[in-house]
């Protein structure tokens, strides 16, 4: 589940781009809940703006408190030419730290995970904007009804950018804390890869945003402008576990969960193409009016196409897998192993007894994190495993979606929040599952990648969004 919450601030560190007043406070609330705050300035010195975005939320989860923030900065000409920025995130007192400046076409970053430093040089994103440029280009475009324009605004975390569509509505009232305004509505679509987010905010003639909403767990949130007593206001909590989790019609029996299984689902709001599952080799995808069909079958045969990259054997800020540690530990785990499949079948079990404690108190740790504290829940496995995997040479990728469990947190038969490994074994990509006993017929994958939070969009808009009408067997032989 935290890489839905660190997605979530991705996307508000993205949605949030008009100018604010030197100072600006706004309440966020989750179906009508409070949940937190977020801060946004702005101030012009000379030549120079630089803006300051900063978010705190406090969510349950199955009966504990989860703090997240994020914090964006940006310096810019007055003309809305970048210059540097810097964004950190803390969650669960796990914080990353990122700072960049810009020369030219050249950005050079500084990078820290919570226990290393590392630098970079790349070329900037071509037409990225920090929020000043964003603004100037929204004026430029204007705000008469139906003017449709699209930006792109630079990620800190992910050091990329994001294409923005706004299309300019009509003149609205808007009830907020301090009293209604008069207020235009711009609907903007971002567009993160594999899926696009929809989001509204409502702006002034300067641009000014005083209200957001965006789709998050199958609801929205909202962040309406206030005062500095309603934006520290106690929070009341929501518990986004309980929403997150995908209510089984049946419980499913062990033969089932290690043959092949049909899933129907079906949204609970909003049109059934915006369920976005991935076609896998084990998973196989067909939409059938307003459902969606998911066949999972661990034995499917190999099909043409998606074969590995070099990026699914590169080291990454969260698969380190060229350190030392995460080296010894592989040759470790394998053992006498020989072959790809051989292997992970090692490397699975290794990984699952090596992490001794299974707890949900770790943030989010990288896969040296975990190598050197040996602790976590299913995210920790499997950033664990595909670094080992990709020691090995193996292309090994991250999944992230939804594991039948019979009983968990009080709730039986469901769904929940699930991550772990795609690996090349030679003609085709299979599921390690180190968390739990194996992959099975009750995963269902949602998107797939290098174990990055910042890059994991598709659970924002299909998490808290999914009815199972139906599970049925079939017979793939």
């Amino acid at each position: 589940m935290r890489l839905i919450l660190i997605a979530v601030l991705c996307l508000l560190t993205a949605a949030v781009h008009a100018e604010p007043p030197r100072e600006q406070w706004f309440t966020a609330l989750l179906d009508g809940r409070k949940i937190g705050r977020m801060e946004a300035t702005r101030e012009v010195d000379g030549k120079i703006v630089r803006s300051m975005q900063q978010l705190s939320l406090t969510l349950e989860r199955a009966g504990s408190q989860v703090e997240m923030s994020s914090r964006s900065e940006a310096t810019e000409r007055l003309d809305g030419t970048p210059l540097s920025f810097a964004g950190s995130s803390r969650l669960s007192g796990s914080t990353s730290r990122i700072a960049g400046t810009l020369s030219g076409t050249t950005l050079r970053a500084t990078l820290h995970d919570g226990h290393a430093e590392s630098a970079r040089e790349l070329t900037w994103p071509a037409g990225a904007l920090l929020p000043e440029g964003l603004r100037l280009a929204g004026l430029k475009a204007g705000l008469a009804p139906g003017t449709r324009y699209t930006t792109r605004a630079f990620q800190d975390m992910t050091l990329d950018a994001v294409d923005i569509v706004t299309v300019v509505g009509a003149r609205e009232t808007v009830d907020l804390p301090d009293g209604p305004r008069d207020l235009i509505r711009l609907d903007q679509t971002l567009d993160f890869p594999g899926a696009p987010i929809t989001t509204q905010a409502w702006v002034d003639e300067d641009l000014t945003a005083w209200k957001l909403v965006m789709p998050v767990f199958g609801t929205e949130l909202t962040l309406l402008a206030c005062d500095r007593a309603c934006a520290n206001a106690p929070n009341q909590g929501s518990d986004v576990f309980a929403r997150l989790l995908m209510r089984s019609p049946r419980p499913l029996a062990a033969a089932e969960l290690a043959g092949a299984l049909r899933y129907t689902l079906t949204p609970r709001s909003g049109p059934a193409d915006a369920l976005v599952l991935p076609p896998t080799t084990e998973q196989q995808v067909r939409r059938r009016g307003g459902a969606v069909d998911v066949v999972v079958d661990r034995h499917a045969r190999p099909s043409p196409g998606d074969r590995p990259t070099a990026a699914d054997t590169a080291a990454t800020d969260w698969l380190q897998s060229t350190a030392p540690d995460i080296v010894a530990l592989a040759r470790r785990g394998a053992g006498d192993a020989e072959g790809a499949a051989a292997r992970m079948q090692a490397l699975e079990i290794f990984v699952r007894g090596y992490i001794t404690t299974k707890n949900l108190d770790v943030g989010y740790a990288s896969a040296l994190d975990v190598a050197r504290d040996p602790r976590g829940d299913c995210t920790e496995h499997a950033v664990l495993l595909a670094a080992l995997a990709r020691a090995l040479d193996i292309p090994a990728r991250v999944v992230t979606g939804l594991a039948y469990a019979p009983g968990f947190a009080g709730s039986r038969d469901a769904f929940v929040p699930h991550a772990w490994v795609q690996a090349w074994t030679g003609d085709r990509w299979r599921s390690y599952d180190a968390a739990l006993n194996g992959f099975d017929a009750g995963h269902l994958a949602l998107s797939i990648g290098d174990g990055d939070p910042w890059r994991f969009y598709a659970g924002i808009g299909t998490l808290g969004n999914l009815l199972l009408d139906r599970i049925e067997p079939v017979d793939t032989r």
